[in-house]
């Protein structure tokens, strides 16, 4: 036999028994939140036609899709996001439909990435799109689902950390940037490459005060008290402090101080969902993901260096499929929760094993009665032959 068989390719693995029970556990409790929050199943292929995830769409890279052709010759890709495989379907079957659409998902994606650094090719992804409203209380519902999704699997350390895109274009556009520049921009600052973004604009020649203030994006972040623009010192006066107010000092466009203004309003309608202590405020959080268009979220929690969940707004991507229409989701990443949960030692309520239920050829009728019962009040019964006399099994 071919050794080489028994193993899976590199960034896939195999889940069994008592980890399996538990990732399904997790599912559950993730999906029975969603469901809490209105939101319907929707099931979409594993893979599509190359367009939906193209360039234009703004979603993964090509040269990271695991591409393929059909008998027609058509390219095909395995899904690496959910997101405009939802758009598609929102489009093509409520091309009419006004009122605010609620979907949740729950599958595989797929990455075709050489570096792996832990990160699985594979990966199990839920999530939720909220279609069709575009109002900041739909961003705080979502952020809302989230920190309510974590607690209610047991995670208590973790925080939604908050941007929004507008203000960051907003200074690019002050800046005078194009679209080129703009993109590899986004990459430096959402990588944290701080001297790679200082390059960049030195070699685009962009000039003071633009360029210190494109660099201090990163800096601008911080917990919820600096979220309203002030927190109260030790003799009960107020202090200016990071991030919003010092990104509304910063701002001298309309595009990045209404961002700010809606983050603001945002902050509050979280205190209304008592969600207030698990959000902080970060300007310098930019997707890769082209399509995000306004407030963008990632979540954090100890154990794992990757975001647990993250999402935003999305409000011309419908546009690309036929539809105007403004939406905002988000995606949790199973496999990262379940390692999260794992190193903070959180128990996860799974049913023990089946209970084994042994007959002999003589009592076989009686056994599988008594086994049948079992079944009917919910206990699960592996049903298994006795040795017969020479050690064999019936």
């Amino acid at each position: 036999m071919n050794r080489h068989l028994l193993h899976t390719p590199e960034g896939v693995r195999d889940l069994y028994g008592m980890e399996y029970r538990k990732k399904r556990k997790v599912e559950e409790l993730l999906h029975q939140s969603l469901v809490l929050y209105g939101y319907e199943d929707i099931q979409t292929p594993t893979f599509e036609y190359f367009d939906v995830f193209s360039r234009e769409i703004g979603t993964t890279p090509s040269r990271e899709l695991y591409k393929f052709f059909d008998k027609e010759g058509n390219t095909l890709v395995l899904r690496p996001d959910f997101t405009p495989s939802i758009a598609r379907c929102a489009a093509k079957y409520f091309q009419e439909e006004h009122r605010p659409l609620r979907f949740s998902y729950l599958g595989s994606a797929f990455t075709n990435t050489s570096n792996l650094q832990g990160k699985l090719k594979e990966c199990t992804q839920l999530g939720a799109e909220l279609v069709g409203d575009s109002s900041v209380e739909a961003d705080g519902e979502m952020i809302s689902l989230v920190v309510h999704a974590l607690l209610g699997i047991g995670c208590k350390r973790f925080q939604v950390s908050i941007g929004d895109v507008e203000f960051f274009k907003g200074l690019c556009e002050e800046a005078g940037l194009d679209e080129e520049t703009e993109l590899e921009l986004r990459a430096c600052i959402s990588g944290k490459n701080y001297f790679a973004a200082q390059e960049l604009l030195q070699e685009r020649q962009v000039e003071e005060p633009y360029l210190g203030r494109l660099l201090r994006v990163a800096d601008l972040f911080g917990n919820v008290c600096a979220a309203a623009g002030h927190c109260m010192t030790g003799s009960g006066k107020e202090k200016a402090v990071y991030p919003l107010a010092a990104a509304r000092e910063m701002a001298h466009n309309t595009r990045s101080l209404d961002a700010i203004r809606r983050l603001e309003k945002l902050y509050e309608i979280l205190k209304l969902y008592q969600v207030e202590d698990y959000v902080s405020f970060d300007l310098g959080l930019l997707s890769k993901y082209k399509y995000y268009t306004g407030m963008v979220f990632k979540a954090y929690t100890y154990g794992v260096g990757e975001a647990v969940a993250k999402g935003g707004r999305y409000d011309h991507l419908l546009a690309q499929f036929g539809k105007e229409a403004p939406a905002v989701g988000f995606v949790m990443v199973i496999d990262s929760i379940l390692e999260a949960l794992s190193r903070q030692q959180v128990e996860i309520p799974v049913p023990g094993p089946a209970t084994e239920l042994v007959y002999t050829p003589g009592k076989y009728s009686e056994c599988l009665q008594e086994a049948m019962r079992m079944r009917r009040q919910g206990i699960p019964v592996c049903f298994n032959p006795g040795e017969r006399e020479g050690g064999s099994h019936a």
